[in-house]
């Protein structure tokens, strides 16, 4: 069992790892190699359709104001996002793709499902139905055990 269990924790990292490098290597070679893999999360963060404000995005990056008011400013000169203060609350603070946020939203999209299909392929459904159940109770055990505030 506990042979299995350095192999388990092994094949985490290593997946890991492959996953975050590959996506690096991806977004620098491609039409949008002036951003991060941060940078591209947190336009993923923002979403293609309408805006969300600067409180709900560092939430859903669980990073602080501070960090995110950093990275949309970068994010802004390079011509990814705009900012624009809500017309009912002038304190609270909107934040929205341009086009060209919304090009690298969409390619970065694909680039996971490409990902996906590839890896699929060499699956049978029976394996298919296998990992989904898997990954299922490990995302799940994940945000149980090691979400805070639970």
């Amino acid at each position: 069992m506990e042979e299995k269990m350095k192999e388990i924790n092994s094949m985490l990292v290593e997946i890991y790892d492959d996953i975050n490098h590959i996506e690096e290597y991806t977004i620098k070679q491609g039409a949008f190699n002036d951003i991060s893999i941060t940078e591209i999360h947190t336009i993923e963060a923002v979403g293609m359709y309408g805006s969300k404000t600067m409180s709900e995005i560092a939430q859903a990056l669980d990073i602080t104001m501070g960090t995110l008011t950093t990275a949309v400013d970068k994010l802004i000169k390079k011509g990814y996002m705009e900012r624009s203060r809500s017309n009912t609350d002038r304190r609270i603070v909107n934040v929205s793709l341009t086009k060209r946020g919304k090009l690298a939203y969409r390619i970065h999209e694909k680039f996971h499902m490409d990902m996906v299909r590839a890896i699929m392929k060499d699956f049978t459904p029976e394996e298919e139905e296998i990992l989904l159940q898997g990954l299922r109770k490990l995302n799940q055990h994940l945000k149980d055990i090691y979400t805070p505030g639970k």
